[in-house]
């Protein structure tokens, strides 16, 4: 299930929810978009990157026409993956890019954490959640220790997004993962 804390950065919580809708309006407040999705067509745990691309491709299209998304493609994430822990250090650290940070999850979950003022909203995002970042918003990923998940990521440009650190360390300051996914 999908859940938004928001903090003052000194992380006194000012409000929770589980709301999808609810959600969406409080992430609207600050250009971030959150919406659910459903696939156009049952889908396996095993489907290739194809048939998951075509079971969205309406959302998709949607997206591109409203943002001019020129490329999109399908990562996923495993407990084996090789460089899981070297991922998840280099998103755990604030940043920001240039280019829209958009990602479906189409199976599993990861925390974003996004500070585009003087709060710090946490969004547990679940399967079916499609959350787009604007460009120049500061925030950072957590996909845990053992990160299980599949995403759409759309770009505006061929070549993706580049991360740019703030330098900040406000990410240590917060709950990680594990904390935020188990109460």
């Amino acid at each position: 299930m999908s859940r938004l804390a928001i903090y003052t950065e000194d992380g006194k919580l000012l409000k929770e929810t589980t709301d999808p809708k609810e959600i969406s309006e409080e992430l609207k407040k600050i250009n971030v978009l959150f919406e659910r999705w459903s696939a156009n067509k049952p889908l396996s745990e095993n489907a290739s990157d194809e048939e998951i691309l075509e079971a969205y491709k309406h959302e998709i299209d949607k997206l591109i026409k409203m943002y001019g998304f020129q490329s999109y493609d399908v990562v996923a994430m495993t407990p084996d993956h090789p460089k899981k822990q070297e991922l998840r250090e280099k998103f755990l650290k604030e940043h920001v890019h240039s280019d829209f940070e958009v990602r479906y999850f189409v199976y599993g979950d990861g925390v974003f954490y996004l500070h585009p003022n003087d709060k710090v909203y946490v969004l547990h995002c679940t399967a079916g959640d499609l959350i787009s970042v604007p460009p120049n918003t500061k925030h950072w990923f957590d996909m845990g220790e053992n990160p299980n998940f599949k995403c759409i990521r759309l770009f505006t440009t061929p070549e993706g997004w580049v991360a740019q650190y703030t330098g900040s360390d406000i990410a240590e300051k917060f709950p990680k993962y594990e904390e935020v996914v188990n109460g």
